[in-house]
């Protein structure tokens, strides 16, 4: 799994951990924020852009999902289930693959970013 994700697994939850600061998000978000002022890429602007991804793509990857967005971090949690383990990791498996097709998050802030509610 790349430096910037990780699922945490613990008795009662499980989480999905995104260091958006880690020097590949850093500078997607970056590029992100040239394409549209209001992504500046910090948690707060990455749980805003799941939430609106996951509206659009995936809906069931929401249910029963907690999020804790940071400056420098955006985690995700679920109750620890089977069900939710395998939500936290097509949620993390998301994460990775827009990261490394990196003109699909280009392309969604270009035609999208005004139906994202940014922070």
């Amino acid at each position: 799994m790349p430096d910037y994700i990780k699922i945490v697994k613990g008795d009662d939850r499980i989480g999905v951990w995104f260091y958006n600061e880690n020097d590949k998000p850093f500078s997607i978000g970056e590029k992100m924020c040239e394409i549209n002022e209001n992504a500046y890429m910090n948690g707060y602007n990455w749980d805003a852009f799941f939430n609106y991804y996951f509206a659009e793509n995936a809906p069931d990857i929401l249910e029963g999902l907690e999020s804790d967005p940071e400056a420098g971090s955006y985690a995700a949690y679920y109750e620890m289930t089977a069900e939710n383990e395998k939500k936290a990791e097509r949620f993390a498996e998301t994460i990775i693959s827009l990261i490394e097709n990196e003109d699909e998050l280009y392309r969604i802030v270009r035609e999208n970013g005004d139906d994202i509610e940014w922070d």
